[in-house]
């Protein structure tokens, strides 16, 4: 699934302001032996987090249905994990870097919700829609200046990326047959002596048509 997320970031980059750019986009640590590899300007969305979003977690079952409408499978919610990537721009001048970080901004900041129809599969066939937070208040422990530190590099400005997407719980559970038709319920009724009159109640049966499995 997220390397989906991966394909799903680097098509939104590629869009909007950026849109018809020659600009790179790349998923690579960056560290100094990589930045002193670089000879044209690039985008580097590094992933350097990833956690449960442990407020999303539900229970129970959810029935799958087909295209009749006919509940064929039960399955788990979904686990929602938050991807957290570590967006710079690499270029020869500062200002140039700095120009694709506002190209960048202005991209993303538009697409707070990414609805089902925008998402590749699997993530489309959940049918649920996916939020993406832009430079937003850091909720990880690390904090940038440490993973700059863990990366062995010199602290560089950049953008804290968040795409929060649902992850499949495996595996489905088959669900019985459907009921196809009515089934035919016999009640066996037993009156006793009444106390006001003295009369008795002979058994009667009583026959009645439901809906479900058939009961002896």
């Amino acid at each position: 699934m997220i390397h989906e997320v991966d394909g799903l970031l680097r098509k939104l980059l590629q869009g909007g302001a950026l849109t018809g750019s020659d600009i790179d986009i790349v998923f690579d640590a960056p560290t100094g032996e990589w930045a002193a590899r670089r000879n044209a300007p690039v985008l580097d969305c590094y992933l350097y987090d990833i956690r449960e979003d442990v407020k999303r977690r539900e229970r129970g079952m959810a029935p799958v249905r087909d295209e009749r409408g006919i509940t064929v499978s039960r399955r788990r919610a979904p686990r929602w994990f938050r991807l957290s990537y570590l967006l710079t721009a690499w270029a020869k001048r500062p200002e140039d870097e700095h120009r694709l970080l506002s190209a960048a901004l202005a991209t993303l900041m538009p697409q707070e919700v990414l609805p089902p129809s925008g998402l590749p599969e699997p993530l489309a066939g959940l049918g649920l829609s996916v939020p993406l937070t832009v430079a937003g208040v850091q909720a990880e422990s690390r904090s940038l200046a440490e993973i700059w530190s863990a990366l062995g590099g010199m602290l560089k400005p950049s953008i804290d990326l968040v795409i929060t997407v649902p992850f499949p719980s495996y595996p489905d559970y088959d669900a019985g047959p459907p009921v196809t038709g009515g089934a035919l319920v016999r009640v066996r009724e037993l009156d006793g002596p009444l106390e006001d009159d003295g009369r008795t109640h002979q058994p009667r049966h009583l026959t009645r048509v439901a809906e479900g499995a058939r009961l002896r």
